[in-house]
């Protein structure tokens, strides 16, 4: 299982240290490699990305694309290595298939890119309103946030990867998935809770990185109701949220957050 590309990889950089100077100390950094998701044999897309949990990041981004609607729609993953980097060979459902056919399209992905290479403006808003959702309270991400950082091995190692979590209701951690791409994180977090059977509305999504539209997009088509970052949201970012019932907090840490959007009432 290409169990070496899995591990971050060493190198000794020089390293200036006050009054050492300059010496040379062994550091971690992370593996990143080329990703190509292939569907019934058409190569889609090429995704710059952490060789581990690639079953999850099929599913994930699968989903979050618009490419399937539900995960009983991609029949069968396999991957293997070709050259430099890895071909996940994916297989879909008819209906799938023909959608994706109906709107295929030529992608080149880079490290922290998502949604790259829509057509028109059309295509960037992919996720209904999320409906219903759990009440999360400030303790529960207070406890989620104390809880994220020792869910990260690689970054711990590497101090260079995104992390995305899914947290129980209470703030309980449930999974988290790192990725060298912040998009590709929410992904595999995404694939890995949907594989579980997880309820989507019964907790809520933290991630390590900026938030941008694509993060909210991403949460919405999930189905879950509500998405912490550790960093600040953009525009528009706050506009899809408002648009889909998803309540956002930003700048979130253990002792405080923003709230950027506030969970939708209930209808009467």
């Amino acid at each position: 299982m290409m169990e070496k590309a899995f591990r971050p990889a060493a190198v000794t950089p020089l390293r200036y240290d006050g009054a050492a100077g300059a010496v040379r100390a062994p550091r971690d950094v992370p593996v990143e490699v080329p990703v190509n998701l292939v569907y019934g044999g058409l190569p889609h897309v090429v995704l710059m990305a952490s060789p581990a949990n690639l079953e999850d990041l099929a599913l994930g981004f699968s989903l979050t694309e618009g490419i399937i609607e539900h995960p009983v729609e991609l029949r069968s993953y396999r991957q293997r290595q070709e050259g430099r980097g890895i071909i996940l060979e994916i297989e879909l459902a008819g209906p799938a298939l023909t959608r994706l056919l109906a709107r295929r399209r030529a992608m080149a992905g880079r490290t922290g890119c998502g949604l790259c290479g829509v057509e028109d403006l059309d295509q960037l808003d992919l996720a209904s309103r999320v409906q219903g959702g759990a009440s999360i309270d400030n303790t529960a991400i207070a406890r989620a946030l104390h809880a994220l950082e020792a869910l990260q091995p690689m970054n711990s190692r590497t101090h260079a990867v995104h992390a995305a979590g899914w947290f129980a209701q209470d703030g309980t951690p449930v999974l988290v998935r790192e990725d060298v791409g912040r998009h590709n994180a929410l992904d595999k977090m995404i694939g890995a809770a949907l594989a579980t059977g997880a309820d989507p509305r019964a907790g809520f999504v933290v991630i390590t990185s900026r938030c941008s539209y694509e993060m909210v997009e991403k949460t919405a088509l999930f189905g879950a109701g509500t998405l912490v970052a550790i960093s600040a949201p953009t525009s528009l970012a706050i506009e899809r949220a408002q648009a889909l019932g998803v309540r956002l907090v930003g700048v979130a840490r253990e002792d405080g957050a923003l709230e950027f959007v506030e969970s939708p009432e209930d209808p009467a």
